[in-house]
């Protein structure tokens, strides 16, 4: 097999990558795979790895200097290589396991959330009017989180459809409800447990806002993968530009020029705008197919 084949077995469909990941983190990333490849070393303890570099990153941030800003910015971009590494080892040893896919969402979360305190202790709280500023920083990071979440429903539908798969939310459910049965008859494996119940928890309240109705499972059943690749394929693309990747890319820019408050305001109003403008876009794709958007 060619490198640039085993490349490719490493990423999910290309029209659902990010351009940045794509083009730069995730051939970084693969590197990295194959340095790391012969080695003891899982994607669990990768994603653990990435998290720590964004935690300190976010520790970074929160001193508040240019200097700081940057050795943050240079922090997260190691944590967006490794983030990356960990999907792509374990599809090409085929070892993911459950609570693995469900930490590296953890980890996403965490990363986040200790960038937007980072930024609220270290580059709000100095400016003449902190309130303020703390309330634009919690605003981004609101708005942050809507837009990869829309992202993130979009994608995995998009895949779900043209994959002709089950909903990986109702697929992943029973995967985890059965290992959680099972792991609750054996001592120990407190972390397991801890994880994969808070992702159960979390899932449920998920399912009930984004799940279809009956009748739209029998419309999906009545959708060809190519005609909805065709309907799908540039939104796909264009709603990827909100994705995290990209997200941390403009905050790694921005951090190096110490104008924080372009990737605020960024993220809050043009991220916004965009989120609009694709999610209108979508709902008329999404009746000409008579499906029910979000």
């Amino acid at each position: 097999m060619s490198l640039f084949q085993e490349y490719k077995n490493s990423l999910k469909k290309i029209e659902v990558e990010e351009l940045f990941d794509l083009y730069f983190y995730r051939p970084l990333a693969f590197l990295l795979v194959k340095a790391i490849y012969s080695t003891n070393i899982t994607p669990n303890q990768l994603t653990v790895i990435s998290m720590i570099f964004g935690i300190l990153g976010g520790i970074s941030y929160s001193f508040g200097t240019h200097m700081a800003f940057m050795v943050g910015a240079i922090l997260y971009l190691l944590y967006n290589v490794v983030d990356c590494s960990d999907g792509q080892l374990a599809r090409l040893k085929k070892n993911g396991g459950t609570v693995g896919r469900i930490l590296d969402g953890i980890a996403d979360y965490v990363v986040s959330v200790a960038l937007y305190f980072g930024i609220a202790f270290g580059y709000a709280n100095n400016l003449s009017d902190p309130l303020f500023w703390w309330i634009i920083t919690a605003a981004a990071g609101f708005s942050n989180a809507i837009q990869s979440g829309l992202l993130d429903f979009y994608r995995t539908r998009y895949l779900d459809y043209v994959l002709v798969r089950v909903s990986v939310l109702d697929e992943g459910l029973k995967v985890f409800e059965e290992e959680f049965e099972r792991l609750k008859n054996i001592n120990g494996r407190y972390f397991d447990k801890a994880v994969i119940w808070i992702y159960l928890k979390y899932s449920a309240v998920q399912q009930k806002a984004t799940n279809p109705k009956p009748e739209q499972e029998k419309i999906k059943a009545h959708i060809s993968a190519e005609e909805y690749a065709q309907k799908n394929r540039l939104l796909i693309r264009l709603w990827t530009f909100l994705g995290p990747t990209t997200q941390w890319t403009f905050l790694i820019i921005t951090s190096f020029l110490n104008r924080i408050d372009i990737y605020l305001l960024g993220i809050l109003i043009v991220g916004n705008i965009l989120a609009i403008i694709f999610y209108f876009l979508q709902s008329k794709a999404d009746a000409a197919l008579k499906l029910k958007s979000l």
